[in-house]
């Protein structure tokens, strides 16, 4: 069974392998997986291909930092449809233990807020979807649980 978590999602302009290199160093700790790149990225419907420039940024890092927490990042390419500014580049990523919860987390957070992204299936293999609150803070819900 997959065992509720909460981790910190931070997002750069180009700089996050920079940004994660420099964080390994300081909390003396190893990446849980490889580094994702966007080159990794299989294509997607209605979705233009990866620029060639942005191929080698980082799609995705997590790096376990003190008590169990676990600091993720990303890069946001130039040729993305996500405007990179303060404000969105820091969120709270819910990673709840069923499917039922990822909806009543998602529907409680979005109420009186924006929904950026609806709850789907992702091509990494988890139900997700992304949401800002009515107060302004950015919300990711991870849910790797098929039930």
């Amino acid at each position: 069974m997959h065992m509720a978590k909460v981790s910190t999602y931070l997002i750069f302009r180009r700089s996050t392998e920079s940004a994660f290199l420099f964080y390994r160093s300081v909390f003396e700790s190893e990446f849980l997986c490889p580094i994702h790149r966007f080159s990794d990225t299989p294509s997607q419907e209605n979705q233009p291909p990866v620029a060639e420039e942005d191929r080698n940024l980082v799609m995705h890092v997590a790096l376990p930092i003190l008590g169990g927490h676990i600091l993720m990042g990303s890069d946001c390419p130039d040729s993305g449809k996500f405007p990179l500014e303060p404000g969105n580049n820091v969120c709270i990523n819910l990673e709840p233990d069923s499917r039922a919860e990822a909806d009543r987390l998602f529907a409680a957070l979005s109420r009186d807020g924006s929904v950026k992204t609806p709850m789907q299936e992702m091509f990494w293999g988890a139900y997700f979807g992304a949401l800002i609150d009515p107060f302004g803070i950015h919300w990711m819900i991870n849910c790797e649980s098929k039930t």
